[in-house]
């Protein structure tokens, strides 16, 4: 069997799941069966994102590798008659799609494991199903499920080749999705993309904070005007991130489910790049306020001030700093080709994939 799998994160959550899938399949089936798993990189979802066109591409490459069985993993949120895919299986081909951001964006690796498993189990045959009260030709529902977006079945095509569908619906399955793509982003990645940003910002806190000017503001700013200039602040690194590395997504169609698609993809590359965002002016504060502790001298600032330097005069100021500091940041970072930064939207990181596809059809091949 293989496991294919979209780069980038899909890839990374396949070859943890390959470590220990074999032996975890072949004591859940019995019967003295035996499981070799193969983990395929490629980018099996460039240009299209209909699941029925999806499972056809799966199934040929598995005809052409002559695999028995084949689970895709993917990044993307696929949709279906309104509603966003769980998973897909097809038991006469032995093929299964599994859209991640729909397990979610907490324990993504578990939750995968256990539907990677469900699923396989699912398609081998009813004698490797274990469920009881469950049909025997269908997974368990459980890994599919959670609290917040119960899952169901599905409403499925005649002319798809899918046995069954598993897709959640709703506000609480639009928020699922959305969490799961957020997770997919990887937003931690996009802070180690702003290496160039944080350096600008770094030096300019670094000199701001030996200002006597800057002294004198950040103690005559009341709370709601330094709270302004923190979202300001942070307002302008992300949209200066979004429009200069041209994250936005603009659908070509006009259709209401490439519209639904868009602002998903949008919402989630804002939460993306906002996290981010705010996570580097945490740390840009926590970096100034570390520094006055270090460099400011008590008799000097109140002498140019007239207020003693406590407690609260190190947090204000280092509060004010971040602010000037995020949007010098913003404006000189320069990070509209640092990859990081691209893979925050989905639309962008579809060019890439078809750029590989086209590029280089050669298969990737992970042990």
């Amino acid at each position: 069997m293989a496991l294919l799998a979209d780069p980038d994160a899909p890839t990374d959550i396949a070859q943890r799941i390959a470590r220990i899938l074999p032996d975890r399949l072949a004591e859940r089936a019995g019967q003295g069966r035996r499981f070799d798993v193969t983990v395929v990189s490629e980018p099996f979802t460039s240009g299209t994102e209909d699941p029925p066109t999806l499972m056809r591409r799966i199934m040929d490459r598995g005809s052409a590798e002559d695999w028995d069985i084949v689970v895709a993993l993917t990044d993307l949120p696929l949709h279906s008659h309104g509603r966003k895919i769980v998973v897909d299986l097809s038991r006469e081909h032995g093929l299964a799609l599994l859209s991640l951001p729909s397990l979610g964006g907490l324990r993504l690796q578990t939750r995968a494991r256990r539907a990677v498993e469900e699923a396989v189990l699912g398609l081998v045959g009813p004698q490797a199903a274990g469920a009881e009260g469950l049909p025997q030709s269908q997974p368990h529902l459980g890994p599919f499920a959670g609290r917040l977006a119960p899952v169901q079945r599905g409403r499925v095509g005649d002319e798809e080749t899918v046995d069954l569908r598993y897709v959640v619906s709703g506000p609480r399955g639009y928020l699922r999705v959305l969490v799961g793509m957020v997770r997919a982003n990887r937003p931690w990645r996009l802070v180690s993309g702003l290496s160039k940003a944080l350096a600008a910002a770094l030096a300019t806190g670094a000199i701001a904070t030996l200002d006597s000017t800057t002294w004198s503001l950040s103690g005559a700013l009341s709370a709601p005007r330094l709270v302004i200039a923190m979202v300001g602040s942070v307002g302008l690194m992300m949209g200066w991130l979004i429009v200069d590395g041209e994250l936005w997504h603009r659908s070509t169609e006009g259709s209401p489910e490439a519209r639904q698609r868009a602002r998903l993809y949008n919402t989630s590359t804002v939460l993306t790049v906002g996290i981010g965002a705010l996570v580097c002016y945490v740390g840009l504060m926590v970096v100034n306020l570390v520094w006055a502790l270090f460099i400011l001298n008590d008799r000097v600032f109140a002498s140019m001030t007239g207020t003693p330097l406590h407690a609260t005069e190190y947090l204000t100021l280092s509060w004010f700093v971040a602010s000037v500091a995020t949007v010098a940041g913003a404006l000189g970072s320069g990070l509209e080709s640092d990859e990081a930064i691209r893979a925050a939207a989905y639309s962008t990181r579809e060019k890439e994939r078809r750029h590989m596809l086209q590029g280089d059809h050669g298969d990737q091949l992970v042990t």
